[in-house]
C-alpha cells in the first residue's frame, strides 16, 4: 500500500534557518573513496549523486570531505582546500540537487584514525593509539595537537564550509561522530589534555564549538550547519549518552541547524550493529534503528531538528522512529545509509508501499567483518557511480580482498599527489 498524502515521512522540515528539506528521510554519509586522481569529485561520484538525487531522499549528505589534505580516513576522498578547483564541486553540487533534494556536505578531519599507509603520524589531542589488537599497526602514529595546531583545524573546517556554499552546497555537516577528530577531542578515552581542551566536558567540546561559530561567521544565514555527534562511544570510559545530551544543551545556544545521532567508532563499530561493550541498550544490537532510544533523549532537550542514523531499511521502522513513544518525542528525520547502497531508489518505493532493502550482513567474529561490511557498500557505489546497478550477492572475503588492494594503490596515488603539492 502506497504511502498516503500527508504521512510523516514525506513531510517537509523547517529548519531553524528558514532552510526546508522537502520530506523527513535523509541519505545519510557513507565513506565512498571515490574522488580522481586530484582527489576531487568526477564523474563516478556526479553519476552516483544523480542516482540519490532520483531516489526521493529529501536532505543528501555527502560522504566525508577532508578539509586538510594531509589528513586523510582513506586514499580517494574528496578534499576540498583553497588550492582545489571550484568547478567540480559546482558539477557535484548540480548533480545532487537535481530532483529537488537538499545537499550538504559532510567536512572532517580524521585525527589519529589514518592508515600508516597514507601517513606514518596522526595529529589527535593526546597520544593515545588505536586500541585494536594486532590490527593496531596498520594505523598511523598519533601525536598530540599544538594549540597551534588546533586553531589550525578549526581555521580547515571554516575555508572548506565557505567554499562549499560559494560551490552552491545547501549546508554542511560537521563530522563529530566515529572516532574521528572531533569525537576524540569529546571522549575521555583520547583527550588526555590538561590544558583548555581537555579535562571537563566543556573543554572537550571547546574545538566542536569553536567550529560551529567559525563557520557561522563565514557562511549567510540561510546556509545550513549541522552536527553529526555520537549517542556515545562504546567503550567502558567513553563519551557517553549522558555526555551526548549535555553537549546538545550546549549547541542549543549556537545557530545549529541539524544533529544528527549515530554511534561508535573503528575501535567500537557500533555504526554496523556491532559494539565492543555489550552494555547498550536492547535497541543498540537490534538489526534496524540502532540509536533510537538514545536520540529520542536527545530529542527531549534538543532546540534543532533531531536525525537519527544506524540500519534503518524498512518504512515502518522509519515511521516508527518518527512517533512519539512512551512519552518521550520522536526524531524529526531517519537517515538511511547502506540501505541506500543497495537500494539508491528506496524513499520512492517506500511512496509507493512497503519495501526493504536487501544488505546483506557479513557476520564474522573478527573486526575484518566492519571492514567487509564497508567494502560491501563501496562496491555498490562504484557500481552505481558505473551506471550499474547493486550486486548484493558478492563474496565478501573476494570483495574485501579487492578492497585492500584498491586501498594500497590508491595509497601510493595519494603519497604522490601530496608529494606534488609540496606536502609530505
Amino acid at each position: 500500500m502506497s504511502a498516503p498524502a500527508d504521512a510523516p515521512l514525506f513531510q517537509p522540515l523547517r529548519l531553524p534557518n528558514g532552510q526546508v528539506i522537502p520530506n523527513r528521510i535523509a541519505k545519510a554519509a557513507m565513506e565512498e573513496n571515490m574522488a580522481d586522481a586530484r582527489h576531487l569529485p568526477g564523474t563516478a561520484l556526479r553519476r552516483l549523486y544523480r542516482a540519490w538525487a532520483g531516489g526521493g531522499a529529501g536532505l543528501i549528505l555527502t560522504g566525508n570531505v577532508m578539509v586538510a589534505p594531509d589528513a586523510v580516513t582513506g586514499p580517494a576522498g574528496v578534499i576540498l582546500d583553497a588550492a582545489q578547483p571550484l568547478g567540480p564541486f559546482r558539477e557535484w553540487a548540480e548533480a545532487g540537487r537535481a530532483n529537488g533534494a537538499r545537499l550538504w556536505m559532510q567536512i572532517n578531519h580524521p585525527g589519529r584514525q589514518v592508515f600508516a599507509a597514507t601517513s606514518a603520524e596522526a595529529l589527535a589531542p593526546s597520544a593515545v593509539p588505536m586500541a585494536m589488537g594486532g590490527y593496531a599497526r596498520i594505523f598511523a602514529t598519533p601525536r598530540a595537537m599544538t594549540e597551534a595546531e588546533i586553531e589550525e583545524v578549526i581555521r580547515h573546517f571554516a575555508d572548506t564550509a565557505a567554499l562549499a556554499e560559494r560551490a552552491g552546497f545547501d549546508g554542511v555537516q560537521i563530522h563529530a561522530a566515529h572516532g574521528y577528530l572531533l569525537s576524540q577531542f569529546l571522549s575521555p578515552l583520547t583527550n588526555r589534555r590538561g590544558d583548555r581542551w581537555g579535562g571537563p566536558l566543556e573543554n572537550r567540546a571547546r574545538l566542536l564549538v569553536g567550529i560551529v561559530r567559525a563557520i557561522r561567521a563565514r557562511v549567510a544565514p540561510g546556509f545550513g550547519v549541522g552536527v553529526k555527534l555520537n549517542s556515545s562511544d562504546f567503550q567502558k570510559g567513553g563519551f557517553a549518552a549522558e555526555d551526548a545530551v549535555a553537549v546538545v544543551r550546549m549547541l542549543n545556544a549556537l545557530p545549529v541547524d541539524l544533529v544528527e545521532l549515530s554511534g561508535g567508532s573503528y575501535e567500537s563499530p557500533a555504526m554496523h550493529g556491532r559494539p565492543a561493550d555489550p552494555g547498550t541498550r536492547a535497541s543498540t544490537h537490534a538489526r534496524e534503528a540502532y540509536f533510537v532510544d538514545f536520540a529520542r533523549d536527545v530529542a527531549a532537550v534538543a532546540q534543532m531538528p533531531v536525525l537519527v542514523t544506524g540500519g534503518i531499511r524498512r518504512r515502518a521502522t522509519a515511521e516508527a522512529a518518527l512517533a512519539p513513544e512512551n512519552g518521550r518525542p520522536g526524531v524529526a528525520m531517519v537517515g538511511l545509509a547502506q540501505a541506500l547502497a543497495f537500494a539508491p531508489d528506496l524513499p520512492n518505493r517506500w511512496r509507493d508501499g512497503e519495501a526493504v532493502a536487501e544488505v546483506p550482513e557479513v557476520r564474522w567474529k573478527s573486526r575484518l567483518a566492519s571492514l567487509a561490511t564497508m567494502a560491501m557498500a563501496k562496491l555498490q557505489l562504484r557500481r552505481l557511480g558505473a551506471g550499474k546497478a547493486p550486486k548484493p550477492g558478492a563474496w565478501p572475503p573476494a570483495v574485501l580482498a579487492c578492497d585492500q588492494i584498491r586501498t594500497w594503490h590508491r595509497s601510493r596515488r595519494y603519497r604522490a599527489w601530496l608529494r606534488g603539492r609540496g606536502q609530505t
